[in-house]
């Protein structure tokens, strides 16, 4: 990697620190299907990208972006779609010899025409509520199975289209989730040529428990994403600054590892690069206190800005009340904290929360609720409990900060 990446995903050959993890979740999927659990912008989709370009164990991999859908029927299709993309011909020797209106497709719409590919398909898909199922059951997946062929189904953001089904097709939510489940389980993954990976921003266990549907993350193995070492932030700020020439002090790379926190891949790309910028300005060894300014500029920069707001709305969008209400009070109240709170301060501001809402709640369920809250909280990458070893009184009593130093300076300046 020699360019700053603050956009896009991370072309395959640009993917730092992730081989071990890729490696494992190779070795994951010959056996079993995963559930690949990452916050925003901490490098998930730039893993699955990496996982499509360069399969292994002879898997063919079809990746599909499923977060603006919320049918069965276009999630059907567009796995199949995608499937013809990425591999016309392994597609038509799969269906070609199977019976039905897939196979009917293949003699209307030629090879090099995968444009219209999709429109062909739903055009011929029979348009009746159960007409989903009749194409994955009959249709899609047992001429995949009798093929023999590898297939690894790589979906990101599953959670967002079951949430989006949820808001728009409730009834077809239970249906979908448990027709997914069979296919899950039979037949099992060591005997079965289909494999899922299924990926999100959003946490998906969490998701599937607000709808009583556990079960489905029963079929899977969770693997998350692993949070970038101090070691390896360190090694990424000294790398990218040395390869442009940069003199900074010794001191700068554990400088910026200690302003991050534990760091969204993102900003550190985005950090680097205005220690970069300033030097290239002033071409000048850079310090600490170049850090310290640059982070305070990172703040209120329009890059980071959409993607730190981020963080804020999907509490809107993806937490209910009184969970919603009770999410913004405790951030802002830990965003003011030196070095976070202690449980029994979260439950008091908790409370709080419930009181102005007038909610009456048992203590125990109180407990519970936050328990619960707390727990969301650390899968969506909000906050961290804090180690003995990050706590500075040693003994201390176990206290809750912000994952990300920037996004609890941005909390304080913005919501607190």
């Amino acid at each position: 990697m020699t360019e700053f990446y603050t956009g896009s995903p991370l072309l395959p050959e640009d993917l730092w620190y992730r081989d071990d993890f890729i490696a494992q979740l190779w070795e994951d999927l010959q056996n079993q299907h995963v559930i690949l659990a990452a916050p925003r912008r901490t490098g998930k989709t730039s893993v699955m990208d990496h996982m499509a370009a360069r399969p292994h164990n002879e898997f063919c991999a079809v990746s599909v972006f499923v977060q603006d859908l919320d049918h069965p029927r276009e999630f059907l299709l567009t796995l199949l779609d995608a499937f013809h993309q990425k591999a016309p011909n392994v597609f038509r020797r799969v269906f070609e010899t199977a019976s039905g209106w897939i196979r009917n497709q293949l003699d209307r719409i030629s090879d090099v025409e995968l444009a219209g590919f999709k429109v062909a398909l739903r055009e011929g898909l029979p348009n009746t509520d159960d007409a989903w199922k009749t194409l994955g059951n009959e249709q899609f997946f047992p001429p995949v199975r009798k093929s023999g062929i590898r297939l690894l189904f790589i979906v990101d953001e599953f959670p967002d289209f079951i949430l989006n089904m949820q808001r728009n097709h409730p009834h077809l939510v239970q249906p979908f989730l448990s027709w997914l489940r069979g296919h899950c389980m039979k037949p099992a993954p060591p005997k079965d040529n289909i494999r899922w990976l299924l990926g999100g921003s959003v946490n998906l266990s969490t998701t599937l428990d607000s709808l009583g549907a556990l079960d489905l993350v029963n079929e899977f193995h969770v693997a998350e994403l692993p949070v970038l070492t101090d070691d390896q932030v360190q090694d990424f700020v000294r790398r990218m600054l040395t390869h442009r020439k940069v003199q900074f002090a010794p001191e700068v790379p554990a400088c910026v590892a200690r302003r991050l926190g534990r760091p969204v891949p993102y900003f550190l790309q985005l950090m680097t690069q205005q220690l970069f910028r300033a030097w290239r300005q002033d071409q000048r060894t850079l310090s600490n206190s170049d850090v310290d300014a640059c982070f305070d500029a990172l703040i209120v920069s329009s890059a980071a800005r959409d993607k730190l707001q981020h963080f804020y709305s999907r509490i809107q969008r993806y937490y209910s009340e009184p969970k919603r209400s009770a999410a913004y009070e405790l951030l802002a109240e830990i965003s003011l904290s030196s070095d976070g709170l202690t449980r029994t301060q979260l439950l008091q501001c908790f409370e709080r929360v419930l009181q102005n809402q007038a909610l009456t709640v048992a203590a125990h369920e109180r407990k519970q609720l936050l328990h619960q809250l707390l727990r969301d909280l650390e899968n969506d990458f909000y906050i961290v409990e804090l180690t003995q070893e990050d706590q500075l009184e040693p003994n201390a009593a176990s206290r809750y900060d912000f994952a990300s130093g920037l996004l609890k300076s941005w909390w304080k300046k913005y919501y607190a």
